[in-house]
Parts: C-alpha cells; structure tokens; sequence
C-alpha cells in the first residue's frame, strides 16, 4: 500500500486524498469497496462466538419504543430464532479470533496503527439496529451481507433517551439515507450521527479507531509513573525535605510554602524525563485488552528453538515503536542500530524472514525467543 496509489477501497481516491479530504472531516459513501464481498465468517461460527468469555459480546432487542440489552457470555440457544424481527447481536474484535477478519482489518493500515482498533461485526435479523446514535470515533461500516438503511446527519443536539440501556438520542433529524449492498461502505467522522436499519437479514463490519481522551490518557500515564517513581522511594535519588530556615509556629495549621513547593518539584522532576513519557505511552497504546490470551509453544517445542521459515506476528500483538523504543504487549525495550532497524521491520510488515531474523544481535534474539514463548509470534 501507498500513500498516492488510488485503492478501489476507498473510492478510487488514494490514502493521502483520503486523509486530506475527509478523515474527521465528512462522510463518504463508496460503492462497492469490496468487489463480490462475502462474509468472512459464517452466520453459525459468528453467533456461537457469544458463549465465550474471551469474546466481548451483546444482544439487543427492539420492541416498538422498548429497548433490552445483554451482554455475553450467554448461552447461543438463548437467542431468538432467525425469523424473529428486530434484533441484534455485536460481536466486539473479531479480528483476534479469525485470520480473515483480521486480514480485512490489515487494509485499513493507511491510519496509524496506534489509532487503528478493532473490526466488530454486526448480525442483524429484518428491522434489527441499536437506534440512533454517535460515536466519539471515526468508522468505516462495511456491509458484508444482505442490506442495510443507513440514515445519517450532522449532529447539534447531543441529548441521550433516558430509561434505556443504549446511547440513544433523544432528537435525530437525518440528512440523507442510504442503503447498502454487500461490498458497499460508509465512512463516518466523529460525533457523525448514524442510524443503520437492517432490510432483511444483514451482517455490517464496523471498522473502528482508537481515541484516547486527555483525562483518561493523563490518568494512565501518571498511574505509570506512579509506579515508576516508587521504584526510587528509599534510594540516594529520593530527595528528604528539609526546612533548616522555618520559623518557629505556634498552633499554625498552614502548610509551608516550602513545603508546597518541594511537592510541586517532586512531580515536576517525575514529569521532566519525556523518554520515560514516551514509555508509559507505548505501553498503554501496546497493552492487550483484558480479553486477550496467547496461545504458547508445547512445552516439548521450548527447548528446541529455532528460527522458522518466518516470523509472523500474532493477530493479537501490538507492536509500535518511536525513535528510540520497541513497544510490544504492554512491555518497552530501548533498541538502536541493526536491531531497531529489524524489529521496527516487523512492527511494520507483521512478518520478518527468516534471514533478517538471523542478523538480530545475540540480546535481540533473547527476547525474540522469549515473546515466542509467551506466544507474541508464530
């Protein structure tokens, strides 16, 4: 993929057209994105996926003005039949569980990968959808099956039904409609809000971005750095206060401005390394979600490693990267020369051969054993 080659996935336009002309900007409805789409896993597979507790899963019902939400695991029996109108399941990050889905979320990567998400699949019976709504991301949605209504519009009243189990609006006058076909896409911006119906039975793939928000990501990071401050308590770097020049106070219950200041220090020094920043960072952006297990090596296999054919990375892997840092599964590791210059190759491309992973240097190798032994790559 390139920056300027014109992609029938996005309309003929190239990424860079893409990202200038409406990335956060305005919708874009592309005509057969997917040429001949089909779904990429099957309506049996998709819906058994419910009963597992690695599978962030919800079902959703629509009776007249009343709305029912449950979330999975449940049990596949428990869900109506296919002729019942009017619901729905989602199924949240496929794309860790199934190689085609995952590879369909692959073509996607002209967004960073430190924005890209998860691929949710939608399985709808006639008339089912979760009403009209707006997500803080951008979306791409994806028909893979049968046809859905979509009614779209700009936004300026943000007030949600009360009483309901879904983020529903209160007020949505929609601008234009449109249904899609399989192979059919739409993209949506931020705050875009959208409204998808199914006719008849349908399944859409929701292609979705990762938006950190200012508070929740400070929180994070100072969580992070709590904990690697407290590494220091009791070392020669960590600083005793010391007032020799206080004055004498007498039933004075005012905190010294010394005092005030010497904390305010302490977290400025805290914040003052932006490498450290740059850590807690990666590793956040890295960190599997909750529902993520690795498959690992037979026990048998460990004693006996050796470079395959190639390395290819897990679906479930997170590998980034910055200037100075490798960034994998929530962990960080510094790396320069011959060696950031391989591992960045196989944050990029998934994959590194055989040959080029032979050149990594005897530490490098170390590790890249011990993530094939966690099951970070096959």
């Amino acid at each position: 993929m390139q920056k300027n080659t014109a992609l029938t996935l996005l309309g003929g336009l190239t990424p860079e057209q893409f990202m200038k002309r409406h990335w956060q900007k305005k919708p874009l409805l592309i005509r057969q994105a997917i040429p001949q789409m089909k779904p990429l896993i099957a309506r049996t597979a998709l819906l058994e996926m419910v009963e597992s507790e690695e599978v962030e899963s919800r079902h959703i019902v629509r009776q007249g003005g009343q709305w029912t939400l449950k979330k999975g695991p449940m049990a596949r029996k428990s869900l109506p039949t296919f002729k019942t109108p009017d619901w729905t399941v989602l199924i949240q990050g496929v794309d860790l569980h199934n190689e085609d889905v995952h590879a369909l979320l692959q073509q996607f990567r002209f967004v960073p990968d430190a924005r890209l998400d998860d691929l949710m699949i939608s399985y709808a019976t006639d008339g089912g959808g979760v009403g009209p709504h707006f997500d803080s991301y951008d979306v791409f949605l994806l028909q893979a099956h049968g046809q859905r209504k979509w009614r779209i519009g700009r936004q300026k009243k943000f007030e949600l039904q009360e009483g309901v189990p879904l983020k529903i609006l209160k007020e949505f006058t929609p601008e234009t409609e449109f249904v899609l076909n399989p192979g059919d896409m739409l993209y949506l911006p931020p705050g875009y809000a959208h409204d998808g119906i199914a006719v008849g039975e349908c399944m859409t793939y929701s292609v979705g971005f990762r938006v950190p928000r200012s508070a929740e990501l400070a929180s994070e990071l100072l969580m992070g750095l709590s904990e690697e401050v407290a590494e220091e308590c009791g070392s020669a770097r960590d600083a005793l206060y010391q007032d020799p020049g206080q004055d004498a106070a007498i039933r004075d219950a005012a905190i010294p401005q010394a005092l005030q200041q010497f904390a305010a220090d302490a977290v400025a020094k805290a914040l003052k390394d932006p490498q450290l920043l740059n850590c807690l960072l990666g590793e956040s952006l890295t960190e599997p979600k909750p529902n993520v297990w690795f498959d690992t090596p037979d026990q048998d296999d460990l004693p006996n490693f050796a470079w395959p054919a190639d390395v290819r990375l897990d679906r479930r892997t997170k590998m980034l990267f910055d200037p100075k840092h490798i960034f994998i599964n929530g962990e960080s590791f510094r790396a320069a020369g011959r060696d950031a210059k391989l591992l960045r190759q196989l944050a990029n491309d998934k994959c590194l051969s055989a040959d080029l992973a032979e050149q990594l240097s005897d530490d490098a190798a170390e590790l890249m054993q011990a993530w094939w032994e966690e099951g970070w790559w096959h």
